[in-house]
């Protein structure tokens, strides 16, 4: 019996482990930078849709920002900082009828976080301004347009990033992005402090607090 017991602990424990792994497998970039061959199969993609997408995809000088972007992968994870104004009420893309800009812009929105998530990204942060500007200084800086969303979205790598804007299946929904988002700004940035407990750790322990309760199950 006692032979028996061990053996279902080390079951739970190696299981444990298994998953965590999957987890990992998941979650981080195993593909290392994108290659050069994989950046200009991008921007000729990115390119070749500027003639019927939006004015981000005609615009020459984000997309030399794209691409320098791209040149220059770490492998590393990244997080978008955006800031979004959303539109009190908006024309819908497809009936013409005047909608509350936050249900438009929860149409992209939903499609998009479940794409995100299947590539291991996520949400890191989100949260509505508190207040206006309380420092803003310097050559051409602009008034507050009074934005709506502050977010932060966690992307696994650059390569998913690139994968996400050609994905097809937002072709169809992106319009609504545009008609709920009169103004926003969006770019990368690279952790420097982090005082919060990521996903690595915070999942691995809650699966050990599993594996643990249910070896103390199995114990009784």
């Amino acid at each position: 019996m006692a032979a028996d017991g061990e053996g279902a602990q080390m079951m739970i424990w190696l299981g444990a482990l298994a998953l965590y792994l999957l987890f990992r497998l998941w979650y981080d970039n195993w593909r290392g930078p994108m290659k050069p061959a994989e950046v200009e199969a991008f921007m000729t993609a990115l390119t070749a849709r500027a003639a019927t997408d939006h004015e981000s995809a005609n615009n020459a000088e984000l997309r030399d920002t794209i691409r320098s972007f791209l040149d220059n992968d770490d492998g590393r994870e990244f997080v978008m900082l955006n800031l979004v104004k959303i539109a009190r009420e908006a024309a819908d893309p497809v009936t013409g009828a005047m909608t509350d800009g936050r249900v438009l812009l929860q149409r992209y929105s939903k499609p998009f976080i479940k794409a995100l998530f299947a590539r291991g990204g996520h949400p890191a942060y989100v949260a509505r301004p508190a207040g206006g500007y309380v420092d803003a200084w310097g050559p051409g800086v602009p008034a507050d347009p009074g934005w709506s969303i502050v977010g932060l979205m966690r992307y696994r790598s650059r390569r998913d990033m690139a994968a996400l804007v050609l994905d097809p299946r937002f072709a169809a929904i992106h319009p609504y992005k545009i008609a709920s988002t009169p103004l926003t700004f969006s770019f990368p940035t690279s952790p420097m402090l982090r005082l919060f407990v990521g996903p690595r750790l915070w999942v691995g322990l809650a699966i050990a607090l599993g594996a643990a309760l249910m070896q103390l199950t199995f114990s009784h």
